[in-house]
């Protein structure tokens, strides 16, 4: 796939995010959903590699138009069932720090 190489900052930064867990599932109240990384703008773009949610394969890329309702390649059809990337996204983040707020170091 293309793509730029996530540099090391990056490869923590969705480590971290993959560890959520599927937040749709989670959403849906099913925690720690294994997840995979799903770039909101691509991999090319300056910062790609931050703008991400971590998807569970059935909402990431089964190809399912029925629930679990699967963001490729049925987008307008995940947005109307779950919202926007960009409103998963704020999601993502905000459950990024509450767990970094918790960390002892």
């Amino acid at each position: 796939m293309k793509g730029r190489n996530a540099t090391s900052k990056e490869k923590i930064h969705m480590d971290k995010v993959r560890q959520l867990g599927c937040i749709v599932c989670r959403l849906q109240g099913m925690y720690g959903v294994p997840a995979e990384i799903h770039h909101i703008e691509g991999k090319t773009k300056l910062n790609a590699h931050f703008i991400i949610l971590p998807l569970c394969f059935e909402h990431h890329r089964m190809g399912s138009d029925k629930e679990p309702i699967s963001r490729h390649p049925y987008k307008t059809r995940f947005v109307e069932a779950y919202g926007t990337e960009y409103e998963l996204l704020e999601k993502v983040q905000s459950l990024l720090k509450k767990t970094s707020d918790h960390l002892p170091f």
